[in-house]
Order: structure tokens, then sequence, then C-alpha cells
């Protein structure tokens, strides 16, 4: 589903500081230029294996190339990210080696929302509503910071391949 509004910048408008699941700060701005795909993930959800597996494949395929994967552990559903931010650290990249950054474990709704996710929700998304549905709902940023899609939590990261191959200038 496409924006059905002018999109909003996030290097911009929230250009402040994250923190990455090992203690770490990050500036929003480090990414600027980059296509970002950003997802909140969980360990224990029925989604994790193929999620993380595709995620794995799109990032080093892309990575090269300008995409970057944002990872933003989340306990909201179903409490399937049970874990310290260590432990989930732990689980995804002895699991999965996965490489691309995984931030410190966060809400992405209600009063105690993440101030990234308060705005990426904060489109015009139709049918999605306001709130995040469950695990694995992802956001796809352009080289500009700029929102231009989102998808459902079931919508595998490997079909989203065309919309990032587009984004990155890529036939």
């Amino acid at each position: 589903m496409l924006v059905h509004q002018k999109p909003k910048t996030v290097i911009i408008c929230l250009n402040h500081y994250l923190q990455d699941a090992k203690g770490n700060y990050v500036q929003l701005s480090t990414y600027r230029g980059k296509v970002l795909l950003v997802v909140n993930v969980a360990s224990k959800c029925g989604m994790t294996n193929s999620n993380y597996s595709e995620l794995n494949q799109l990032y080093e395929k892309y990575k090269d190339q300008g995409l970057e994967i944002l990872a933003f552990p989340c306990n909201q559903f179903g409490e399937e990210e049970p874990g310290t931010n260590n432990q989930i650290v732990e689980f995804v990249c002895t699991r999965f080696k996965s490489e691309f950054p995984i931030f410190e474990k966060i809400e992405v709704n209600g009063n105690n929302a993440s101030p990234l996710y308060k705005f990426l929700k904060s489109g015009k998304w139709g049918i999605f509503g306001d709130d995040i549905q469950w695990n694995f709902a992802k956001f796809l940023v352009n080289r500009d910071g700029k929102v231009v899609d989102r998808y459902y939590p079931t919508t595998s990261p490997l079909s989203l391949e065309h919309d990032i191959k587009k984004l990155l200038g890529i036939s």
C-alpha cells in the first residue's frame, strides 16, 4: 500500500539518538542517504524464522548498495520478545547470524511508544489504522528519509525486494 499523503521525513523530524541493544547511542542521521527497512521484531513469534531468514537475505544482497535494516525488538504482542537486550542480540546473532543493527527493546503502540514509531505511524495508512498490528510490521524509507510504504506483519520480507530495488535505483 502506498502512502496517500505527502511523505514525511524521518531523518529531519527525528534527528535524535536511539539506543542499540548493546547500549550504544546511534543518531538516526547516521542513516542519511540509505534506504531503510524498519521492522519491529520478536524472538518467539511464529513468523520469527521466516522473517529473520529473509531479512538476512535482503541485507546480504543489498547492504553494499545502500540498504539498511533497523530491527526494533518489541514485547507488546503475545509477550513474544521477553528477553533482555543482551539475550535478544545473542539469539539473533547466534541463531540467525544477523548483521543488521538490533536496537533496544521498545514499545511501538500506546503512550510509551518510541518516538520513531509514533512518527512512522503518523501517515494516512488507510486500512492499516494507526497501531502496529503484530510483530514484523515493516516500514520502507527512501534515501531522502521519507516514509514511502508500510507493510503488514504477514508480508514476506523477500516480497519487498522489488520496492527496495526501485528505491536503490537497481533495475
